[in-house]
């Protein structure tokens, strides 16, 4: 069973910065894509960023040029560097991966943007 921890989410006051990691129990070498979602509270979880193992990456229009993400194949893990946050980013960010076509889920972490 795959696993995907992510840390790093926080209170953090608007146009602050975040970065969340994600590790993933298997290599990288057999992980297709790699990505975040986001999910507010009575809404259903929508995509934020993906990356895929030849870097290629895609992001929600609303994070486009705000948020980055980057992926260490050594170490199994991707990451999301979250900048000039807004307190419409507030939601739990959930790490995802893609595996011979099935999906596997984090546990999430709570991001709460707020003065």
């Amino acid at each position: 069973q795959v696993q995907l921890v992510e840390s790093g989410g926080g209170l953090v006051q608007p146009g602050g910065s975040l970065r969340l990691s994600c590790a993933a129990s298997e290599s990288s070498s057999i992980i297709q894509t790699m990505g975040w979602y986001r999910q507010e509270l009575g809404k259903p979880r929508q995509l934020v960023a993906v990356i895929t193992r030849g870097d290629f990456t895609n992001y929600a229009g609303s994070v486009k040029g705000r948020f980055t993400i980057s992926r260490d194949n050594a170490n199994n893990k991707v990451y999301l560097q979250m900048n000039s946050l807004k307190s419409e980013d507030t939601a739990v960010y959930y790490c995802h991966a893609e595996i011979f076509s099935r999906s596997y889920w984090g546990q999430g972490t709570q991001v709460t943007v707020s003065s």
